[in-house]
């Protein structure tokens, strides 16, 4: 498999053919714990580790049977109906040895396969499904759907639908507590205003018996990039890893761990309550970016991959509990804790109990246990890292994958990793992906320092910001290349080569829009058509126009101009603001510069009194609604 890579640098074309990748992100071992599954994420295959003799054993090759018909996507970019993508997104084992797969993106599907690689059956699955789960006794498989917001139960043998439960903002793993009586399900990014009290992502625990979300709890505030769930063997402890912005304060405060710390939270699996948070960073190193984490078979150590500093924590399991306890009786842990209010905040509270281990290659992303070895998946280097738990002085070995990994002609898959890297800023807190998930949002007002102290904004959506110059929510930046090179410098207080800074760019400009889960069959549905005259009518188009092209057909929806419209407060009363695309809005609340508005109905009617932002007023509620999806199927 090839792609063909178009960069545009200095507004040239620059076409290369780039080698394919595997892409390991996801795996499940096998319960004789011989076998491992890994999932070639933009390789359209399952690779089947051989873990005894470390080496691939065999791929199983997918095939999404769903077909997308003809709609708005495919009238844009040329084409008819085509064969959805088949690259798996999860991958389970049940304890009989099926294997479940999830992929295939808007037109997802599940597909159970025999331990011996027979495809059984194959199902829809909804918008981006992953993160399978198998019940205890292999007969409820739940599936989580990242962009339909919801767990999808199926039977196990027939793969029918049992039940949809939804849950909160982009579902992404998940993890069954103590006798599989309930599920608790990571949502990747926080499901409230940016000006709440408390701004947070939730884990949502659902009652498996009665097939419905018990409470969605809040982590810590400023929790987002919720990545990662794992059980202890007995279900009694849940692990939870996230990324913990300090939004609240400037980012001059990088320098003292203040901006993005990385947080491994912990929840009782028989209840479902929350327990506390502890940072996965040391004083003065971050360990940006946790991802993966999982437990022990003999429940000694908890493991967690740090996609961004590229190893793996080892953590002491009794020793961190028993932290975890004192600070609950009030008794003093560290000169920091001496309750358990205080954990969150403490970057020694994991010293001597856990061990940071260095891993060849960028991006660890997947983690399981087997045998006494932790394996963790390397997405840039497709390698597959080997380290034995028992010996602390044990180096990880890796597992080829694939080819040899030469990033040197690929500036686009260059881009992309060094914007997953936490190398790329002062004592390694961040990387741009911490506040850019796959380039898009993670719904927090940050206080950035290109103009002034003391008047956050939203982060941005990165799509089409190579063709909707300026950037930023004020245009305080006149283009992406310079947006990305002052990042850098203000943002992760780092010089880097200037060749970083053009994959930077190449990566950024690569990214392309997930169709939305507001269209039906990839068209308008009856009431976005409605919206979408309404939205002539109301004068949105005036400057949101869809007949303003990029320089490949994209439809920008933004006019490139600036505007007062009378919303800004505080210190940004009377400024002027930059018009933002609408392309891909449904995926980037809250919304305004500020994220005031929860939902796009709010943004019209309660945050436009004087319809400076269309004339929305004398709209009723179920022309709201109409304009409002018309705009969310962008």
């Amino acid at each position: 498999m090839k792609r063909v890579v178009a960069v545009f640098l200095a507004g040239v074309a620059v076409f290369a053919e780039a080698a394919s990748y595997v892409s390991p992100e996801c795996l499940a071992v096998t319960p004789d714990g011989q076998r491992a599954y890994v999932t070639s994420a933009t390789g359209g295959r399952l690779l089947v580790m051989d873990l005894g003799r470390a080496k691939v054993a065999g791929e199983w090759l997918l095939k999404n049977e769903t077909e997308r018909p003809r709609g708005f996507w495919s009238s844009l970019f040329g084409g008819g109906a085509t064969a959805g993508s088949a690259d798996p997104s999860g991958v389970a084992v049940a304890p009989d040895g099926t294997v479940f797969v999830t992929g295939g993106g808007a037109d997802g599907f599940v597909q159970r396969f025999a331990a011996d690689g027979t495809p059984v059956v194959q199902a829809a699955a909804g918008h981006t499904p992953l993160a399978p789960v198998v019940s205890p006794d292999g007969a409820t498989l739940y599936v989580l759907c990242r962009f339909d917001a919801c767990v999808r139960v199926f039977d196990a043998r027939t793969l029918s639908v049992k039940a949809t439960v939804p849950v909160l903002r982009e579902p992404f793993a998940a993890a069954l507590g103590a006798g599989g009586r309930l599920l608790f399900v990571a949502n990747l990014l926080p499901a409230c205003r940016a000006t709440d009290a408390v701004v947070a992502a939730s884990v949502s625990v659902i009652d498996t018996s009665a097939g419905h979300a018990v409470q969605h709890v809040l982590l810590p505030n400023g929790s987002t990039g919720v990545r990662g769930v794992g059980a202890s063997p007995d279900g009694k402890h849940i692990y939870v890893t996230h990324t913990f912005g300090r939004y609240q304060l400037p980012t001059t405060q990088l320098e003292r761990g203040w901006m993005n710390t990385a947080g491994l939270s912990v929840f009782n699996g028989e209840t479902g309550a929350y327990v506390n948070t502890a940072l996965l960073d040391d004083v003065d190193l971050g360990a940006a970016n946790p991802w993966g984490v999982a437990v022990s078979p003999d429940g000694k150590h908890v493991v967690v991959a740090h996609a961004g500093t590229r190893e793996l924590s080892v953590i002491d399991r009794a020793e961190f509990h028993a932290r975890l306890e004192k600070a609950a009786r009030n008794e003093k842990v560290t000169e920091v804790t001496k309750s358990a209010t205080d954990v969150p905040n403490d970057l020694s509270f994991l010293v001597t109990v856990r061990r940071r281990v260095k891993l060849d290659g960028d991006g660890p992303r997947g983690v399981a246990v087997a045998g006494g070895t932790v394996y963790t998946t390397v997405y840039f280097a497709d390698a597959l890292a080997a380290l034995p738990l028992g010996d602390a002085a044990a180096k990880p070995a890796a597992v080829a994958l694939g080819a040899p990994v030469d990033l040197g002609k690929d500036p686009v898959r260059r881009g992309e990793m060094l914007w997953n890297d936490g190398a790329m800023c002062f004592q390694h807190w961040q990387s741009c992906a911490s506040c850019h998930p796959d380039g898009r949002v993670d719904a927090l007002n940050w206080d950035l320092m290109n103009d002034g102290i003391g008047n956050p904004k939203q982060t941005k959506n990165m799509i089409y910001t190579h063709l909707t110059p300026p950037t930023m929510v004020t245009g305080i930046r006149p283009d992406l290349q310079a947006c990305n090179r002052k990042g850098l410098t203000h943002i992760q207080f780092v010089v880097r080569p200037e060749e970083d800074a053009l994959c930077l760019d190449a990566y950024a400009m690569s990214l392309t829009p997930e169709v939305s889960p507001y269209r039906v069959n990839g068209a308008l549905s009856a009431k976005a058509k409605q919206g979408e005259r309404l939205f002539k009518r109301a004068g949105c188009a005036e400057c949101h126009p869809g007949d303003k092209l990029g320089a490949h057909g994209e439809r920008l929806f933004t006019n490139l101009k600036k505007f007062n419209l009378g919303l800004g407060v505080g210190n940004e009363e009377g400024r002027e603001f930059d018009t933002p695309t609408l392309v891909e809005v449904w995926r980037t609340a809250p919304y305004l510069y500020d994220g005031r508005a929860l939902t796009i109905q709010e943004l019209l009617k309660a945050c436009n009194p004087q319809d400076a932002h269309g004339a929305t007023q004398k709209l009723d509620d179920g022309e709201i609604d109409a304009l409002a999806e018309f705009v969310l199927s962008l």
